[in-house]
């Protein structure tokens, strides 16, 4: 069933059979631990031979080794393999999804399937779904060439909703004793636990729509963010995943072309599988998403930094820090003036670089932006984004590195800036730690 006003899908979802260990299929998203191979190796040994997504996604901690082209080929013939010898059942609905971390509370999602026809990743966009930060192109090319050739699509994307009276996706777990468990089991490596359920009576499903339907009528739009009738109606706004969802996007434009009228409406790849989480879930947390440069001369890259920020904003200047108490309480101060405050750390100091003036509304599109200059000055410079500032540590522990850390986002302001300002700097903010993260475990036939 497809509500194309809504550009959602009720989707058949393909599951592992009876019999096949979920803890070994489940792994994290491919884009996590990205400088941390020892995660991976951990993973691998976990998941042996056992029928798992490990075999379907390509870890980009991976990305710049020699055998890309092979393993690619191999998670496509893995695919085929899994659907031909009958490891995936078929259930038709969405799937409710209760994932318990670290935090008291469990979070909630719909999984659904959404029209890429009624997606746009382009800053300025006034689409229906959009992305909520800047997509970078040369990150797709190796997700383009597992999915123009893949035969099923494992998401870990997931894409928030506003919904502040939680009227879509709580009432469907309200009246979970009446929907079908479909799995129920603990995820590897402190990835939590992790509970789904169908929904497939027509009554719920309903529910969900009509509670989407009102998200999405331009007037109530309107008045909830306080815009004209020039802003177009933002109702999914991309959480995780963006560059997957922009790599399904590109696969499609590309797909449709030599497609018929009557394929173009009904061809599979037209949509992609995601879970859809309240942006006011108790269970989801924003994080800072910190970074983390490698192969510099640390001293030298502060100097250019300050250099760069003293050209752009107006004046800064960075310091030591040895006393972090004091240094907090002179960050809060700074800050409430209107300053930009990212503190650092390598092998042997820690201190903090002060922008006055920034031009940036983030201390995130602050650092950015001078670390994508300065990356086109060093060809060998490596930037990194890292969950947790205990990693961050442990990496900037290293010669030749050098660890920022920034601030969280409020999730409540995340839909009103994007709709006023646009699409967010690169990986302003993260759902949750990496081990929070989205598992694959889904699958949707896309040909």
């Amino acid at each position: 069933m497809v509500i194309k006003e809504l550009g959602v899908q009720v989707p058949t979802v393909l599951l592992p059979q009876e019999g096949i260990d979920l803890t070994k299929w489940s792994v994290v998203a491919c884009d996590q631990y990205t400088s941390e191979p020892a995660y991976w190796a951990r993973v691998a040994q976990l998941v042996g031979d056992a029928p798992s997504t490990l075999h379907l996604i390509f870890p980009e901690v991976y990305l710049e080794q020699d055998d890309r082209a092979a393993r690619i080929q191999k998670i496509n013939n893995t695919m085929q393999e899994y659907l031909t010898a009958g490891m995936l059942v078929e259930h038709t609905g969405f799937i409710l999804v209760d994932r318990q971390t670290s935090n008291a509370a469990s979070r909630k999602g719909l999984v659904m399937a959404l029209d890429l026809e009624q997606y746009d990743y382009h800053r300025g966009a006034q689409t229906l779904i959009r992305a909520t930060e800047g997509t970078v192109l040369d990150r797709l090319p190796p997700r383009i060439k597992i999915r123009e050739h893949a035969p099923i699509e494992l998401p870990h994307i997931m894409v928030l909703i506003d919904d502040p009276d939680r009227t879509v996706i709580e009432p469907v777990a309200e009246q979970v004793g009446q929907l079908k468990k479909l799995y129920d089991f603990d995820l590897m490596l402190d990835g939590g636990h992790v509970k789904g359920y169908l929904v497939d009576q027509p009554a719920i499903i309903d529910g969900v729509l009509a509670a989407l339907a009102k998200l999405a009528d331009p007037t109530v739009f309107q008045a909830k963010y306080g815009v004209g009738p020039d802003k177009g109606v933002l109702l999914f706004a991309m959480g995780d995943g963006n560059h997957s969802l922009a790599t399904a996007k590109a696969v499609w434009e590309n797909l449709k072309k030599s497609l018929t009228p009557e394929e173009l409406a009904n061809h599979p790849a037209r949509y992609a599988l995601v879970e859809i989480v309240n942006v006011h879930d108790d269970g989801l947390t924003f994080e800072p998403i910190h970074r983390v440069v490698f192969n510099t001369e640390p001293r030298q890259l502060l100097d250019k930094m300050v250099q760069y920020f003293n050209q752009h904003n107006g004046q800064a200047y960075d310091q030591s820090v040895t006393d972090q108490e004091a240094f907090q309480q002179e960050a809060d101060r700074l800050r409430k003036l209107g300053y930009h405050v990212i503190p650092y750390l390598t092998a042997r100091t820690a201190g903090v670089v002060v922008i006055k003036n920034p031009r940036h509304n983030l201390e995130a599109g602050s650092l950015q932006s001078c670390l994508n200059e300065l990356a086109t000055q060093e060809p060998g410079l490596k930037i990194d984004y890292i969950h947790g500032a205990d990693v961050v540590r442990d990496l900037a522990a290293q010669d030749g590195t050098i660890g920022f850390y920034l601030p969280p986002m409020s999730k409540h302001d995340l839909f009103k800036t994007v709709i006023l300002d646009g699409a967010l700097p690169r990986k302003t903010f993260s759902m949750g730690e990496a081990q929070e993260k989205r598992f694959y475990l889904e699958c949707r036939k896309i040909k």
